[in-house]
């Protein structure tokens, strides 16, 4: 290789590494809301959210607390505004499953905009454990539903290192071992913040917190 060559090699930038980050709900103050019949949803033991569900009944009252933000909990799944739900799906519309929400108030008939309840339902094995920084073991209490299996538990100061090549062009997904752990890419965040969602926890995974 030439000089010039070699020094045009040197000063070419590095690709840049895509940064990770958990992503949740938010708490904070009392819900004013609430599902108005958990018994539309499917058993504790199905995690994930069927698309072929009728709409999900749910009761919004002021006087109980706060009306949600763009991203809440409901159950084990997310309930997500309707301007949420068109981000999401822009972003990576194979990562999810909405199931749409009947919204009922207490008085007369609700005119706001749509909810959904929201599934992330893409689960990647893509954490380079040996990079990481956390707890691996095997389920040993029957009481779980991954009795038996490998798990992953945050420890103080955690960090998660992904493996790129297992992610490929995914934007969102759950984590194989802790799929009540979602992580989106920072492409993902920055759309969210364009759209301007309340309510959504972002926490970098490189630098995680408890």
């Amino acid at each position: 290789m030439t000089d010039e060559k070699a020094n045009s090699a040197a000063k070419r930038p590095r690709a840049r590494k895509r940064r990770f980050y958990t992503m949740s709900y938010n708490l904070s103050g009392r819900p004013g809301f609430r599902i108005a019949d958990e018994s539309v949803l499917p058993p504790y033991r199905v995690r994930r959210l069927p698309a072929s569900m009728p709409p999900v009944p749910f009761m919004f009252d002021k006087s109980d607390g706060r009306m949600p933000g763009d991203v809440e909990l409901a159950d084990h799944w997310w309930l997500v505004s309707d301007r949420a739900k068109a981000v999401f799906e822009r972003m990576d519309p194979e990562a999810f499953v909405f199931v749409r929400c009947d919204v009922r108030v207490p008085k007369g008939s609700y005119h706001g905009p749509d909810f959904w309840i929201c599934d992330v339902t893409r689960v990647l094995d893509a954490l380079d454990e040996s990079a990481s920084c956390l707890h691996i073991g095997v389920r040993d209490d029957v009481r779980y539903l991954d009795h038996g299996q490998k798990y992953y538990e945050w420890i103080l100061d955690y960090k998660l290192v992904f493996k790129e090549t297992a992610i490929g062009h995914a934007h969102i997904f759950r984590m194989a071992y802790k799929d009540t752990t979602v992580i989106c890419d920072q492409e993902f965040k920055d759309a969210c913040k364009s759209a301007g969602l309340k309510k959504i926890r972002f926490v970098d995974a490189s630098k995680g917190e408890i």
